[in-house]
């Protein structure tokens, strides 16, 4: 099994529910900037959509799309209890959540990272964006719940962490909401959060910290 990622990005996530259920795999290095693996391949011979994650399986078959490898990895590992049954009520908030940051936190941090600065009105307008957006998830969690679907931690968490994250390499300060930024820290906590941003480079190794 190979997982293709670029370090930080929403690649992560897929990297979070591999160390969660205790996959072997390979992860290889894409520059979605010049379109090559740290091997020098084509990256759209693999993915034509140019963009990570993309999981190719034993068999060779390659499957795109973050929402669609979370719940794939999720149903075909059960015992990892990283998504609620198909057919229920959970299930579906499980995709409601797994949707919402795909189409709507993630496109808001994407002004943040389209590689030319952002001009004043245009930040402001941005930036309101985004805050609505963060303040919808402040909303989902503002019962107090650990994770986004209730007591357990599952693919949606692994998904919106690593959005959610992003706000601090933008300088975006989550201290207006408070559930959200304590979110953040708690799931910045898990084992398998922390080995797989190890994986990547983004924390430091607990050996040399």
């Amino acid at each position: 099994m190979r997982l293709y990622f670029k370090p930080g990005a929403c690649s992560l996530s897929s990297r979070i529910a591999l160390v969660e259920i205790g996959l072997a795999y390979d992860a290889i290095r894409v520059d979605t900037e010049t379109g090559l693996t740290e091997a020098g391949d084509a990256y759209r011979t693999v993915n034509p959509k140019g963009y990570v994650p993309a999981l190719e399986l034993e068999d060779g078959s390659v499957l795109t799309e973050n929402p669609a490898i979370l719940q794939f990895l999720a149903d075909t590992h059960p015992q990892a209890s990283l998504a609620p049954a198909c057919g229920t009520m959970e299930r579906a908030r499980l995709q409601e959540w797994l949707n919402f940051t795909s189409s709507e936190l993630h496109k808001a941090f994407s002004p943040y990272f389209s590689g030319h600065p952002l001009g004043e009105a245009e930040k402001e307008q941005v930036e309101g964006r985004l805050a609505w957006r963060v303040g919808d998830v402040e909303r989902g969690l503002a019962d107090g719940r650990d994770f986004i679907l209730g007591n357990g931690f599952t693919v949606a968490d692994a998904y919106l962490f690593v959005v959610l994250n992003w706000s601090g390499f933008i300088g975006f300060d989550l201290a207006r909401w408070p559930h959200v930024a304590a979110y953040v820290a708690r799931i910045a906590t898990r084992p398998s959060v922390r080995d797989a941003m190890r994986q990547e480079g983004l924390i430091a190794d607990e050996a040399a910290e």
